[in-house]
């Protein structure tokens, strides 16, 4: 329970043990996990009376205690509510004055009449300031929030469902509650009239997916048929919650959303962008990138984002590979000046347009595209198998393939989001990722919206944790995602000083996630990283889903969506605990979410995708339960003295050392040995390299790993080497080596 409430064990005890207050929030989180109403918690019996219920003067069930405030619900005793009614005590506090407002967000509408002090109430953005006789009602899933201003204050607090009843007490107040419930085995509810089961038909067991099907596929259009369609049953709701680099705030809502990805299609049309066109986006996090990649499906062209820290022969590469049309590109720094550049060395000529800034010889969007209609009529055969989406892969061996995915991959993203990111359609979900990688297209966009969930973006120029870890607080952030880097720095940037409690479900990914920061984040939140794995071909592979109990370190479980298998160089399946490639099995048919191909490269495409199965290049074994543990890549395996040595194993325990930054294990060939391991780590701050600290890391790897794997070489670098997507280049290490 202390787990599941999302506070300290021992905390946890002193508030069962009465020697501390209960907040609101705990008691809610108690009866929500337990699946009972706060009565029950509270007084031990169930609501009954269905005709009336009075409450006397100074009566009521006393809910909780939450800096300063006190709440009394009003009707404990009538069953079938569709209206929880709260006498509230607000607690004037000096300090608060001069912070944000801690804002939240829940179903259904709330109505609040102040009966004596001054309330100060945000809500969505608007601030007001209510005194005695005024009263305030509002759409509660809007972010929203309250404190007493200048004195105390007492008000009620009128909280409203949605037409079914605020709680279906039954007639039996006996309840059966599975105890220990934890947050990652609570799955978010879902919408009302969800529009992704309009395409999509899930199977679950015991709250855990089984199987997922898809209908209409062929005629799905996520622009239309999930953008617009929540557009039209709830306009208002807000679809992305978008800082800049300054933390200026804007909102989104699906509606927005709707109307000017309708006028940025109509203005790309008459720019000559026409349905199959290639078009880049070099937008970092800027707001314009969501409505560009909406305007290009619904005008049936192909987008194809890109990291704004291309270069001339980056852009030139590109250029030539896509045969792109045009690219919409942010002003900010030399990026425009690169694609300016690099538009001189090919024989195209390309429509350029410039967002954050103007330049010569480029297209305004943002002082343009407003002038054009809100309007714009549905193109029938931008759908299904056409393709929408184009992703150069990292290139971390060599020059990066196009992966050429259709209308139907965003479909795929649905597993992503809701049985992985535990996107909640009432919560906000942020995952950190540039929009020019293919993350983003996992976590800020297509499965968020597919749940009507709200997607977070912040413009940052340089990631600094000090930075993004106040975020959590303030915006209310309830799912986050992001790679093992970027935890690992917010360990060691002291994320104990740092409120959390918003989150309730954490995922990771991009690389392979090493025990030690497992453990380390779950020892100061009280949550699980659930690791997950996929690729730029594909959605998510194999993960830690909800419902699960994750191991840590390993990958997790097949997704119900793929055929996934671990085979031998023949083809034929590995046993459990022998290392093989991950594929996903094709001879059945090609699901949502896997690529079509490596657009105008077919022999690439062959050798990834052959015997109706497609190679993924990554090896794993899988253990007695059903668990996948990552290995490397296949180029990235050492084989020394006869045997097969993983990186990520002894990377992993060259991270529990408390002064590595980042390391990363590569083999050095060797006359005797045939490969050696090396390890080349990149320090903490403060720490310096010596001969004395390179005896201290082989000896640790020898205490916890197999003697034969420890670091034979090992050198201290200021950083390694990555591709643009963050990714280490090994294969840049081992060139460096063989010289």
């Amino acid at each position: 329970m202390a787990v599941c409430t999302g506070v300290t064990l021992e905390h946890y005890r002193e508030l069962e043990g009465g020697e501390a207050d209960f907040s609101f929030t705990f008691i809610y989180k108690c009866a929500a996990r337990l699946g009972i109403d706060t009565t029950d918690l509270l007084a031990g019996s169930s609501p009954t009376l269905a005709e009336y219920s009075v409450t006397r003067a100074g009566g009521g069930l006393p809910i909780a205690r939450r800096k300063g405030f006190s709440y009394r619900n009003l009707a404990p005793l009538f069953k079938n509510k569709i209206a929880e009614p709260f006498l509230v005590k607000a607690k004037y506090v000096p300090e608060e004055a001069d912070q944000p407002i801690r804002l939240s967000s829940h179903d259904g509408q709330e109505y609040d009449y102040i009966l004596t002090g001054k309330l100060k109430v945000s809500v969505d953005g608007h601030t007001e300031l209510l005194g005695p006789g005024d009263s305030i009602y509002y759409d509660s899933s809007k972010p929203h929030g309250m404190i007493a201003w200048e004195e105390d204050c007492t008000f009620l607090a009128t909280t409203i469902s949605n037409g079914a009843p605020a709680y279906d007490y039954p007639d039996n107040a006996e309840q059966t509650v599975e105890a220990e419930v934890s947050v990652e085995n609570q799955l978010s509810p879902l919408p009302e009239d969800p529009v992704a089961l309009r395409f999509i038909e899930c199977i679950e067991e015991n709250g855990k997916l089984k199987e997922i099907r898809f209908k209409n596929e062929e005629k799905y259009n996520f622009a239309y048929d999930t953008v617009d369609a929540i557009a039209e049953k709830t306009p208002g709701k807000v679809a992305l919650l978008h800082l800049d680099r300054n933390k200026n705030e804007t909102r989104f809502t699906f509606g927005d959303i709707s109307h000017l990805s309708n006028r940025a299609a109509n203005y790309f049309e008459s720019l000559g962008i026409r349905q199959g066109d290639t078009v880049m986006l070099v937008l970092k996090r800027h707001w314009q990138f969501w409505i560009a990649s909406i305007a290009l499906h619904k005008l049936g062209a192909v987008a194809i984002p890109a990291t704004h820290m291309l270069v001339e022969h980056d852009f030139e590469y590109r250029y030539r590979a896509a045969s792109v049309k045009a690219i919409v590109c942010t002003g900010d720094g030399q990026t425009a000046m690169h694609a300016e550049n690099a538009e001189k060395l090919v024989e195209q000529d390309i429509i350029k347009i410039m967002c954050h800034g103007e330049r010569e010889g480029w297209h305004s969007f943002d002082s343009e595209f407003m002038a054009f209609p809100d309007t714009f009529e549905r193109r029938m055969s931008a759908c299904g198998s056409e393709t929408m989406y184009m992703l150069f892969t990292s290139g971390t061996t060599g020059y990066p393939k196009i992966a050429a995915h259709s209308y139907k991959y965003a479909l795929g993203h649905y597993i992503t989001a809701r049985y992985w990111h535990n996107a909640d359609p009432n919560g906000i979900h942020f995952t950190i990722s540039d929009t020019g990688w293919g993350k983003a297209l996992w976590g800020k966009l297509y499965g968020q919206w597919l749940c009507e969930s709200c997607v977070f973006a912040y413009d940052f120029d340089k990631f600094e944790a000090d930075d993004i870890l106040p975020l959590f607080h303030k915006y209310n952030i309830t799912t986050f995602c992001a790679p093992p880097t970027m935890f690992r720095f917010f360990i060691k940037a002291g994320i104990e000083r740092y409120d959390l409690s918003s989150l309730k479900h954490v995922t990771i990914a991009g690389e392979a996630l090493n025990p030690e920061v497992f453990y380390k984040f779950k020892e100061y939140t009280g949550l699980s990283l659930m690791e997950g794995f996929g690729q730029t071909e594909t959605t998510l592979v194999i993960g830690n889903f909800v419902g699960d109990t994750p191991k840590p370190g390993s990958m997790g479980h097949p997704s119900p969506l793929f055929d996934v298998d671990i085979v031998d160089p023949d083809g034929r399946s590995c046993d459990v605990g022998e290392t093989g490639e991950i594929v996903v099995r094709t001879d059945r048919g090609i699901p949502c979410g896997l690529f079509k191909g490596y657009y105008r490269n077919e022999e690439a495409t062959k050798e990834a995708w052959h015997d109706g199965m497609y190679h993924t290049g990554d090896t794993a074994w899988r253990d007695e339960d059903g668990y996948f543990w990552y290995v490397g890549r296949i180029d990235d395996v050492i084989k020394s003295s006869g045997y097969r040595i993983g990186p990520f194993e002894i990377e992993s325990v060259i991270m529990e050392l408390p002064y590595v930054l980042e390391c990363a294990v590569t083999a050095v060939p060797d006359e005797i040995r045939g490969q050696i391991v090396k390890a080349s780590v990149v320090l903490v701050k403060g720490k310096e390299g010596t001969p004395e600290l390179v005896k201290e890391i082989q000896t640790y790897v020898k205490e916890h790993t197999a003697p034969y794997k420890y670091p034979r070489i090992v050198e201290f670098m200021d950083e390694l080497p990555k591709t643009i997507s963050g990714k280490i280049r090994r294969v840049e290490l081992r060139k460096k080596d063989a010289q």
